[in-house]
C-alpha cells in the first residue's frame, strides 16, 4: 500500500531562521514510516531546508515551476533549478496561482509536462469556487480541470492530484466528509477515463483546505483521500506532525 503524502505548502511565509528551525524539528520528530512528509518552502529557503532535513526521509519540493527549461522569464524558476537543489516534487496549478497569476488549465498542463519530463513529481491542484459549489457545478468544474491539466505522460508514479476547494483555503471552512469523498471518487473516475483504470486506482489524491490537527483524522480516513496538502498548519511543527500521525 502506498504511504499517504502529507505535504506542507509554506506559501510566502518564513525567513531563513524560521525555515531552518521548522525543518530541523520536523526532520527530527517526523516518522517517515507512518507517512511521507513533504516540505515545500519558499524558493529562498529551499537550500536551507534541504540541509536541515538531510537524509531523514522527509521529502522536498517547490511551490511552482516554469514550463520552459531556461530563458528570459524574470522571477520564474525552472524544473532543473529545483532538481539541482534536491527537490523531488513541485506544486502546480494551486488556486492562488490560477487566480493571482491567471494560470489556465493549459498553463498547468505545460508545467506538469515539464515537471514530469524533468524528473519531478507534480502535485496538480484542482478545486471549485464557492459560487461554483453553490450552483451545483463543482463536479463538472473540477472534472474539467483534471482532464485539461494533465499531459499524456502523467501517471500515478510521477503525478499526484490535490483537491482544494477554493472556498475552504485559509477560511476555516471544511467540506463535509461526504462532499470530500464524492469529489475524490469523481476525480478518480475522471483519471480512469483519461489515463486508464489501472493507473487511476493507484493515484494519490490529496485533500487540501483548512486541514488541521483536529480534523485530520476524519479527513484522512475518508474514501479516496490519499493524503493532505496543508497550508497554515504546516507552519508549526507540532500541528504538521500531528496531521501526519493521523494517517491510517
Amino acid at each position: 500500500m502506498t504511504r499517504m503524502l502529507i505535504a506542507g505548502n509554506w506559501k510566502m511565509n518564513g525567513d531563513i531562521s524560521m525555515a531552518q528551525n521548522l525543518a530541523t524539528t520536523i526532520a527530527r520528530e517526523g516518522d517517515a514510516s507512518n507517512c511521507e512528509y513533504l516540505l515545500c518552502p519558499p524558493f529562498t529557503a529551499i537550500q536551507t531546508v534541504a540541509a536541515a532535513i538531510g537524509d531523514s526521509g522527509i521529502s522536498l519540493g517547490g511551490q511552482d515551476c516554469h514550463a520552459a527549461e531556461a530563458g528570459a522569464h524574470t522571477g520564474d524558476i525552472s524544473v532543473g533549478m529545483l532538481t539541482n537543489l534536491g527537490c523531488e516534487y513541485v506544486i502546480v496549478g494551486h488556486s492562488e496561482r490560477r487566480s493571482n497569476h491567471g494560470e489556465s488549465n493549459a498553463d498547468v498542463k505545460a508545467k506538469t509536462k515539464a515537471a514530469v519530463e524533468g524528473g519531478l513529481t507534480a502535485i496538480v491542484c484542482v478545486g471549485e469556487s464557492e459560487a461554483e459549489r453553490e450552483s451545483g457545478d463543482a463536479l463538472a468544474v473540477v472534472g474539467s480541470q483534471v482532464a485539461s491539466s494533465l499531459p499524456d505522460a502523467a501517471s500515478a508514479t510521477n503525478t499526484v492530484m490535490a483537491y482544494e476547494p477554493v472556498w475552504a483555503i485559509g477560511t476555516g471552512k471544511v467540506p463535509t466528509v461526504e462532499q470530500i469523498a464524492e469529489m475524490h471518487i469523481h476525480i478518480q473516475s475522471v483519471l480512469a477515463q483519461e489515463l486508464g483504470n489501472d493507473s487511476a486506482k493507484t493515484f494519490r489524491i490529496l485533500y487540501g483546505g483548512s486541514v488541521n490537527a483536529e480534523n485530520a483524522d476524519e479527513i484522512l480516513r475518508t474514501d479516496g483521500v490519499g493524503g493532505a496538502l496543508v497550508g497554515g498548519a504546516s507552519l508549526k511543527a507540532e500541528s504538521f506532525l500531528a496531521i501526519g500521525r493521523s494517517c491510517p
